[in-house]
């Protein structure tokens, strides 16, 4: 038992890592311990502190460096000092796994390591021998585990940082469209960042770090112009230095902030596209290198295992871990990349769904809970229980409204179709398939047909709802543009708020009509106008639609004249419309390039399945003579032509071509439409040619 000890205090050690992943308190706890064993020695003032805080503020971490440093030291000791343990017993468990003795190690090995021989038997040493190995792994092992998790900890930093600067970037332009035509409206410039903080949501991690100079105004009481010179100081991104610090210069020396952002906004525009062309430059790349690596590499790789295997030896097995595992992983492997390559630039062109929270309006917000006390205490008032009850309500309201309208909750969120479709699918695959026999070639035999009826089935319908949803929120973009320039046009010839609203629905614009009027019917029953139109953009729930809701609602809080506001929004919304329609058109030409190479694939695994491998097995090669070859050719390495399997090669063909028609259509949606839910079309009818091919042959 004793000699267990290490292993047992090993494991103790790496529990509370394990455990405040899942348990606040004993995050608490590992943070208090960490703070008391290192956090004088962390306070001290240092450059490599001051270099310290850089990163953390850079990477957005809400703790302090003292907690933050302190907790990383403390991970170091402890992954050493366990560290060191767990190699000793990993490496006995390594030796005990490949059957070496001692006897072998110690002859491999140095007089002077001889010692590491009574690895063999850990299990079995006295503690004072067991002492020295834990020594050694803890000079070799458990130091590079403790440095490593050191440097680890704050390169996850750097990092994170990295990435909040690509984020910030890609939404630096809408960010300042936001804040241009807010500042258009006769808003105050504290009020705009205040509005843009609230909704950072919507607006990206642009906002979010502006609302960083909005916190220290607000909590700290610092000027605009130092809250902004340490936003620029602080941010990872070199446009919202630059631009936070160009910023501050104009509101110090009074120039007009209007000329200021309208040059920002043209400038920022301008570089949009030249995003978009780079943008679409990577596509073209991740497109061919999925068509030479991913396409044709597996075919001619297959094809030549298929030749071998007739002509000199069985290479099923191989052609078995190239389909079976090869294939997938590295189609996984590529969609992970091109998700983690192009999701900040696809999020700048606006071509992504998410999901978007409600709109926040400056000086409209949810009813508060306390009272302030006149000593800056506060108190629960007397409508809590109220409100509590009426929360309560609107969620049941709103899982009545899913259930009186599973139509529309489907159309807005095809991911709940799988939650019928998938045990269908399931069920249809125990009916169709049986008892399965216990051979694993013949088991396959047996399901695999089934499982792809079922995956048609239910990828089929999540891609019908997802597109009839999708063609929805396209034929409402379309329109989006004009419906703002209409709006501002009415607006800016003197007509109110309320009556231009009005005078929209009797605008024919298409699919946002009957949007249009049901806010009007909002409003006519005593609604708000920003309210209606609250309503009126969550029922669309289109990225584009958020944004110009955030602007026209805003923008009324401040002024009646909204005209500039709407023709800033209308400009914007064309110049996403503009950038979303140019990316459909350049990638129709890589979606094409996808199916011909997906065609070509089939082809030849179908050249294969019925011509060459039938022709193979069929061929007479008995007797000494070689038989059915012309004449004076011997049979040598052809002598084995006459056994081939040929199911099996069939079997694994089809299944080859079940895979790539699976991948090729999730990757030719997510390079051609920007997500894996657009490539769900494609899979269906990738599928559904597989199946008819292999069904002739």
């Amino acid at each position: 038992m004793l000699r267990a000890l290490p292993l047992v205090v090993a494991v103790l050690l790496l529990l509370p890592l394990l455990a405040e992943r899942v348990a606040r308190p004993v995050k608490l706890l590992v943070s208090r311990v960490a703070i008391s064993l290192f956090g004088d020695y962390v306070a001290d003032e240092s450059p490599r502190k001051r270099d310290q805080q850089s990163r953390l503020r850079a990477a957005h971490v809400r703790a302090t460096h003292r907690v933050y440093a302190a907790r990383t030291l403390l991970y170091s000791l402890l992954l050493g000092v366990s560290g060191s343990i767990l190699g000793v017993y990993g490496a006995a468990a390594l030796l005990w796994t490949l059957r070496i003795s001692g006897d072998a190690v110690r002859a491999a090995l140095p007089a002077a390591l001889g010692f590491l021989a009574d690895l063999t038997h850990v299990t079995d040493l006295p503690l004072t021998d067991l002492f020295v190995l834990v020594f050694v792994s803890s000079a070799t092992v458990g130091t590079a585990l403790a440095f490593g998790t050191y440097y680890l900890r704050w390169a996850i930093l750097d990092e994170r940082a990295s990435v909040r600067a690509s984020e910030i970037e890609a939404t630096l332009p809408r960010t300042i469209a936001f804040v241009y035509a807010l500042s258009r409206s006769g808003m105050a410039f504290p009020a705009i960042l205040d509005t843009l903080t609230q909704n950072r949501d919507v607006y990206g991690e642009a906002a979010v770090e502006i609302g960083v100079a909005v916190r220290d105004m607000n909590t700290f009481g610092t000027d605009v112009l130092t809250a902004l010179d340490r936003m620029a100081d602080r941010t990872p991104s070199e446009n919202l230095e630059e631009f936070g610090e160009n910023l501050a210069s104009i509101l110090g020396s009074g120039q007009s902030l209007s000329n200021f952002l309208k040059g920002q906004y043209e400038r920022y525009q301008e570089e949009a596209e030249a995003q978009q062309r780079q943008y679409l430059d990577l596509l073209s790349t991740f497109a061919e290198a999925y068509v030479t690596v991913l396409v044709a590499g597996p075919l001619f790789l297959i094809t030549i295992l298929v030749v071998v295997g007739l002509v000199l030896q069985d290479t099923l097995d191989l052609l078995r871990v190239v389909v079976y595992l090869a294939i997938p992983v590295a189609s996984l492997g590529f969609i992970a990349y091109i998700d983690s390559s192009t999701k900040t630039i696809s999020s700048t062109l606006g071509d992504t769904r998410s999901e978007i929270p409600p709109v926040q309006i400056s000086g409209i917000t949810d009813a508060e809970t306390t009272v302030a006390l006149t000593d800056g205490g506060s108190a629960a008032d007397g409508w809590r229980a109220s409100r509590e009850r009426l929360e309560l309500y609107e969620t049941f309201e709103s899982v009545l409204g899913w259930l009186r309208s599973p139509g529309q909750t489907l159309l807005r969120n095809p991911g709940y179709s799988f939650l019928g479709t998938v045990p269908i699918g399931l069920w249809w695959v125990a009916i169709r398939a049986g008892s399965l026999p216990l051979a694993p070639l013949a088991a396959l035999r047996t399901i695999d047909s089934p499982v792809v009826e079922a995956t048609l089935f239910v990828t089929g319908v999540f891609a019908l709802l997802y597109e009839i949803d999708k063609r929805r929120m396209r034929s409402i973009e379309r329109v989006i543009p004009d419906f703002l320039d209409r709006f501002a046009s009415i607006n800016d010839a003197g007509v109110s708020v309320v009556q231009s609203t009005e005078r929209l629905t009797r605008s024919d614009l298409d699919a946002l009509s009957p949007e249009l009027q049901r806010a009007w019917e909002d409003v006519r029953w005593g609604a708000d106008v920003r309210a209606a139109f609250r309503r009126m953009e969550r029922r669309i729930d289109s990225p584009m639609m958020t944004r110009a809701t955030v602007l026209i609602t805003n923008a009324m809080t401040a002024s009646g004249e909204i005209a500039p506001v709407l023709e800033i929004a209308a400009d914007e919304a064309r110049a996403s419309r503009r950038l979303q329609r140019e990316r459909r058109q350049e990638m129709v030409t890589y979606l094409l390039v996808i199916y011909i190479a997906f065609f070509v694939f089939i082809g030849i695994v179908f050249a294969l399945s019925t011509s060459f491998i039938p022709a193979i097995e069929g061929a007479d090669l008995g007797g000494a003579s070689g038989g059915g070859l012309p004449s004076g050719v011997s049979a040598g390495v052809f002598g084995g032509l006459g056994t081939v399997d040929t199911t099996a090669y069939t079997l694994l063909f089809y299944h080859a071509a079940v895979m790539q028609a699976t991948f090729s259509g999730l990757i030719a949606g997510q390079l051609g439409e920007g997500s894996l839910a657009d490539g769900a079309k494609h899979v269906v009818i990738l599928l559904t040619l597989t199946v008819i091919a292999f069904a002739l042959i």
